[in-house]
């Protein structure tokens, strides 16, 4: 495997993780992530569309620590918007996030981080089998 079909590989991965967070937190089958419906989750009083500015705008490491800081783990909303951040910060392009001290594996472990704190570390240690 190249390094291109690997990154392919682990937003695969990632994608595929939130599908699943996704079904297990709202306990339904949950097919894909509408992005207008997305904007309605807030972490702490701030909006997932704030934490995707400062991503875009470079601040990804400082946006992941507000958002991580600031969630309570016990509001379904605010863990689906760190599930939909993380999704973000795959979906963006490899020299972009490395220009920015990011990458695909550390949103990769973000999502098992939140599946681990939220008591799904079977999915956590599925996705660390591949």
């Amino acid at each position: 495997m190249d390094f291109i079909d690997e990154k392919d590989y682990i937003m695969r991965l990632i994608k595929e993780a939130v599908r699943v967070l996704f079904s297990l937190i709202l306990g339904k089958q949950y097919k894909s992530v509408e992005l207008p419906e997305a904007n309605k989750y807030e972490v702490s009083g701030d909006t997932l569309e704030k934490y995707e500015r400062m991503v875009d705008e470079g601040f990804i490491n400082e946006a992941e620590n507000i958002l991580l800081e600031g969630i309570d783990y016990t509001k379904k909303e605010e863990v689906l918007a760190a599930v939909l951040f993380y999704q973000y910060i795959s979906e963006k392009d490899i020299d972009f996030l490395e220009a920015h001290n990011y990458s695909k594996e550390e949103a990769l472990d973000g999502i098992k981080r939140l599946a681990e704190k939220l008591g799904y570390g079977q999915i956590s240690s599925l996705i660390s089998q591949f």
